[in-house]
């Protein structure tokens, strides 16, 4: 399976439109790839909470409309990234009715999976000040041409809470999809955690992150392909850039097989 993570940079200024016409010719520029992957809130702006309520988005609007086109253009899987999603006529539990929301599309550009992001950055600012937690597990088969591996998709923050991958593992995730907005502060606590969760759970990992600076933030870079041995693959650097890599599925059957850790999860009986 070939897969390629778009490492996007970006800056204050570039409008929603620019941006996505740049995202559509980054991501037809994969064409031969079977998964392409974008990161988190790329056409809302990772840090920019100012923004994000004029930049919503519905999951058949115009940025996931665009990058469909373009996953049809060049017959792959693409993860869209993620987008501030306000749905009409959905207020959401809380009454924010806006999601960090991440689109999964097939080679027909026909969306195959939605997941909202469960955990919500900020400390009780930002995300879960302005956005809904998503309350789903997402993991799902693949589609051609990127079949062979059954995926769990999570975002960002969402990575600092194993027990997320625990439960995708038990739904038989072998690949976990993880688009983010992670910042230059803490890039090796996600470059840590990035193999924690291949390491623990024996799966694909697939980070991408962001790049540049927005909202006085200076974004960490570093997305990586690890596979289920914690071997890094390959990993990006602090700019914007494309990770192409070759991938082999079989790898994850073999290794739980080789080294079956995973048979032996157990928790000792809750102290009264």
């Amino acid at each position: 399976m070939r897969i390629a993570l778009i490492q996007l940079e970006y800056a204050d200024g570039e409008s929603v439109v620019d941006r996505t016409s740049r995202v559509v010719e980054l991501v037809r520029a994969q064409a031969g790839h079977d998964l392409v992957v974008l990161p988190e809130l790329w056409s809302a702006g990772g840090f920019d909470y100012r923004a994000w309520p004029e930049r919503t988005q519905t999951v058949d609007g115009p940025v996931v409309a665009a990058v469909a086109q373009a996953a049809r253009e060049i017959g792959a899987v693409v993860h869209a990234g993620s987008i501030a999603e306000a749905p009409v006529d959905e207020p959401g539990p809380e009454g924010r009715g806006l999601w960090n929301t991440s689109v999964l599309l097939d080679p027909a550009g026909e969306r195959v999976a939605r997941y909202r992001k469960v955990h919500r950055f900020g400390f009780g600012n930002g995300e879960p000040r302005l956005m809904e937690a998503g309350e789903d597990v997402v993991v799902l088969d693949l589609p051609a041409p990127a079949d062979g591996l059954r995926a769990g998709l999570s975002t960002c923050y969402d990575l600092r809470f194993p027990e997320l991958y625990r439960a995708q593992v038990d739904q038989g995730a072998e690949l976990f999809v993880i688009p983010a907005a992670w910042p230059a502060a803490r890039v090796e606590a996600w470059r840590l955690l990035l193999r924690a969760r291949a390491i623990e759970d024996q799966c694909f990992v697939l980070g991408c992150n962001t790049a540049g600076t927005h909202a006085r933030t200076q974004m960490g870079g570093r997305s990586a392909v690890i596979d289920p041995r914690g071997e890094v693959l390959a990993e990006a650097g602090t700019g914007q850039e494309v990770l192409s890599v070759e991938i082999d599925p079989a790898l994850v059957a073999d290794f739980r097989e080789q080294f079956p850790v995973l048979a032996d999860r157990r928790l000792p009986p809750a102290k009264r």
